[in-house]
């Protein structure tokens, strides 16, 4: 299983992208920097965007990829997410006025540029060889993390979540676990502020991370990190002992 970081803050600079990944060269999680960072041939070999949520640093590249897509020609481009986040971006994303509805325009081989596929929460489906089961986490809109199984090991995405815990239930529960993708976004003393937007601390994903008993040894990719704190979340997070934590940079390149 092969992920590439595209996109891993809770921010934009010329230094920072938001949250995007690819695995295994077909599967994007999120889209948060899917156009930015990939060329046109690399575009046009994913088969599946997985939305965890509908905030604008999670969808937004799907514009630009559906644009693109559109000239390219197929194949139809699946975007898949729970039933409330697809809704909001028929509604207020490809809606015709903020962009065009790319579901209804066909690529110029033929067939509609993006397919919409609802994926209802732990109801696993089917994308790319891959099975994606969502689970429902705590945010300020409606969000899911995933369990992606692939034939070479599963991974653990939160999307964007504070504390929460169905998901790490469902990562207790998976036997081939090799990586967790993990958000984590203010330092400790914005707390307040890191409760009321739904994210995480240093302090409060160390209470979270006590809550997956198994997998001791498993490799936790941090992203999600606000670029205004980002030095100052790091040294918290190195403080976090006895755990496998990394902090996603952008480019990286993982074989899990």
């Amino acid at each position: 299983m092969e992920l590439r970081i595209l996109g891993c803050h809770g921010g934009e600079t010329p230094k920072h992208r938001t949250s995007s990944f690819l695995l295994d060269e077909r599967v994007a999680i999120d889209a948060g920097a899917v156009t930015s960072m990939l060329t046109l041939e690399e575009q046009h070999r994913i088969e599946t965007v997985l939305v965890s949520h509908a905030h604008l640093d999670h969808v937004r590249d799907l514009a630009t990829m559906a644009d693109n897509r559109c000239q390219q020609g197929g194949p139809t481009l699946v975007v898949a997410g729970i039933p409330e986040t697809l809704a909001v971006l028929r509604q207020h994303f490809f809606n015709d006025l903020l962009w065009p509805d790319f579901s209804k325009i066909p690529t110029l081989s033929g067939g509609p540029t993006i397919q919409f596929r609802e994926i209802l929460p732990e109801v696993p489906a089917e994308f790319s060889g891959m099975r994606v089961t969502p689970v429902l986490v705590d945010h300020t809109i409606d969000a899911a993390g995933f369990v992606i199984e692939t034939a070479s090991g599963s991974l653990g995405y939160s999307g964007d979540t504070g504390p929460t815990e169905r998901l790490w239930e469902k990562l207790n529960q998976q036997a081939d676990l090799r990586g967790l993708l993990m958000e984590i976004s203010f330092p400790d003393e914005h707390h307040r502020l890191a409760k009321a937007s739904g994210h995480h601390t240093a302090e409060s994903l160390e209470r979270e991370l006590h809550k997956l008993h198994e997998h001791r040894d498993l490799p936790i990719l941090l992203y999600h990190i606000k670029p205004v704190f980002e030095q100052q979340v790091e040294r918290e997070v190195s403080r976090i002992r006895g755990r496998n934590l990394d902090l996603c940079r952008l480019g990286d390149q993982f074989l899990l």
